[in-house]
């Protein structure tokens, strides 16, 4: 009987004890991403009151043409917004990277630009800018032409297309850009001495070599526009016309219909899962390798005279994107009445005093907006740190190492809106009722941006020598000991600048937080949607210029960690 403690004392001592780690960090992602979903989908077939399975929530999601319709136009959307944003995107991303075009500095901190706006802010430029009847463009039109009443509607399908084209694009920039930066000249070379013509051979050269990042960046930007809340909330509703994000919104109206809710989004998760294994089928074709290769010289293209056009379109493009909204949302952030215009009297600094210290709803927005995404950047680094580590160093074996890999990735081909739907269904009953509290937007922020953390921790643990840490270990070390003593000094950096990757968007996240926030829990991003139907522009674009400054310091401070273009290359990865 003595014989026994011993035994277990020492199996207690030679156990390691970091695997206990690992298997809560399997828990917590099972909790975050497989519950979600799995309640989702079962929701979508239970009846509310009985629990009893049922198909009588698809039959009343699509059993009314207006939501249909709302399908429907969310297919229009995508198709149009991705179009779009291929005109507006491939011209830049060429003259960018390809020819001697001049301004190449300024046309690049513009896309940044468009990056740092989150796209409700800049629908919410646009309204100030073609608002059917106070718009600075409709007014400029009428007082230049006498028109009675401008021609510009922004509360339009062609409006929702627009915007969100403007802040899309990018996307395709970043996307063609890097194919094109890999592209030898020397086939271009070849092509020119054989006779061929600069656009003759961009057309049958150039393009086609880059075809398959052109591809997947349009189902990205597809992706983008169908899963998008804001904008369309924006622009739609007071437009009278849905898409399906707007749709599933208004299911949460009291009494929330969570089933009904469920049913409509499993085709938006369908169409994206689908169209997200398209892209990475498309991006890995065997004619994207050729890209890949050491190639040659890459010189630029001589436009001649016709570099002045380019940068016209160009700047342009930028304009329409970045200047222009910013330029009105500055001023109506920065006036007594925004409809008044620019002059020196209608200038004040009450806007953003008030939205800053007086206004006790935008202070602890502003609060719970830092917080939240703060606490869901360390909680999604974690989380990633420990996948990342279990799957490089085989703490598992090959195939579970694959699954907890898809699984933490998993979130990054659901949207938004469908992964809060899964999280109001997962946690809004015990024993897990957190529906109300903090913990419910941490979480689903968390999960939200998880795949972000883990490309960046999978590649900085990559990185790192596992030679380094067995030292350690036949020296007499733990695990845990080679890992705060080797490993954890070595990814301070990368932890830095993937926290500030997971902490941007998690300031400016509306789609989730919409429908997962409480009165008490509200954020930035909730309370500027809320505050478009007072019509108040001045606060709206105060709490938006807020927003854009948190941004730029993190920014900033990602740029000395990780180089000025950091934002724009994690699009491309």
């Amino acid at each position: 009987m003595a014989a026994a403690p011993s035994a277990f004392g020492q199996w207690w001592r030679n156990l390691d004890k970091s695997a206990w780690v690992w298997v809560l960090a399997i828990v917590v992602l099972v909790l975050l991403v497989v519950n979600p979903l799995l309640r989702l989908l079962i929701v979508s077939f239970q009846q509310p009151d009985t629990g009893a399975y049922t198909l009588a929530n698809y039959a009343a999601a699509y059993g009314r043409s207006r939501y249909v319709d709302a399908l429907v136009n969310s297919l229009i959307l995508g198709v149009s917004a991705a179009s779009l944003c291929l005109v507006f995107g491939l011209p830049l991303a060429w003259a960018v990277s390809r020819t001697d075009m001049p301004g190449k500095n300024l046309v690049w901190i513009s896309i940044l630009g468009t990056f740092i706006i989150p796209p409700y802010l800049g629908a919410v430029g646009w309204i100030l800018l073609a608002g059917p009847n106070a718009g600075w463009l409709n007014r400029l039109v009428v007082e230049l032409t006498g028109m009675e009443k401008g021609p510009f509607n922004i509360y339009s399908m062609t409006g929702l297309v627009l915007v969100t084209a403007c802040y899309s694009f990018p996307y395709v920039f970043v996307f063609t850009k890097s194919a094109l930066d890999l592209v030898s000249s020397e086939m271009e070379d070849a092509a020119n001495i054989l006779g061929s013509g600069q656009l003759r051979t961009t057309l049958s050269i150039t393009l086609p070599l880059v075809l398959p990042a052109i591809l997947a960046a349009y189902i990205l930007v597809f992706l983008e526009a169908i899963a998008l809340f804001g904008s369309p909330a924006l622009l739609a509703l007071p437009g009278r016309f849905h898409v399906v994000t707007t749709q599933l919104w208004q299911f949460f109206e009291y009494p929330p219909k969570v089933g009904v809710a469920a049913a409509y989004s499993m085709p938006l998760l369908c169409i994206t899962v689908f169209l997200f294994w398209l892209q990475r089928r498309v991006t890995r074709r065997k004619g994207y390798v050729s890209l890949t290769g050491k190639g040659g010289e890459r010189r630029p293209i001589a436009l001649g005279g016709w570099k002045w056009a380019m940068l016209g379109y160009c700047l342009a493009v930028c304009t329409l994107s970045f200047f222009m909204p910013m330029v009105v949302t500055c001023q109506a952030a920065f006036a007594k009445a925004w409809g008044r215009g620019f002059s020196l009297d209608n200038l004040t600094l009450d806007n953003l005093y008030f939205t800053l210290f007086e206004n006790t709803l935008t202070r602890n927005a502003t609060l719970n907006t830092f917080t939240y995404a703060g606490s869901a950047a360390l909680i999604a680094i974690a989380l990633a740190l420990c996948v990342a580590y279990i799957v490089n160093r085989q703490l598992v074996g090959r195939h579970a190492g694959d699954l907890l890999s898809f699984l933490t990735m998993a979130p990054f081909v659901i949207p938004g809106i469908v992964l809060a739907i899964g999280f109001y269904a997962a946690y809004t009953r015990p024993p897990l009722a957190l529906y109300g509290s903090a913990w419910i937007l941490i979480l689903a922020f968390a999960t939200r941006f998880l795949p972000i953390a883990y490309a960046n921790s999978n590649a900085a643990i990559r990185s790192i020598n596992p030679e380094l840490e067995d030292a350690v270990r036949i020296l007499g070390g733990t695990r845990f000991t080679a890992i705060r003593r080797v490993v954890a000094p070595l990814l301070n950096r990368s932890l830095a600048g993937a926290f500030i990757l997971v902490f941007i968007p998690g300031t400016r996240e509306l789609s989730s937080a919409i429908f997962l926030s409480s009165i008490n829990t509200q954020v930035l991003s909730v309370l500027l949607f809320d505050k478009s139907d007072e019509g108040n522009f001045e606060m709206l674009a105060a709490i938006g210029l807020i927003m854009v400054f948190i941004t730029v310091v993190f920014i900033l401070i990602g740029f000395r960690l990780m180089g000025r273009d950091f934002m724009l290359r994690r699009t491309a990865a």
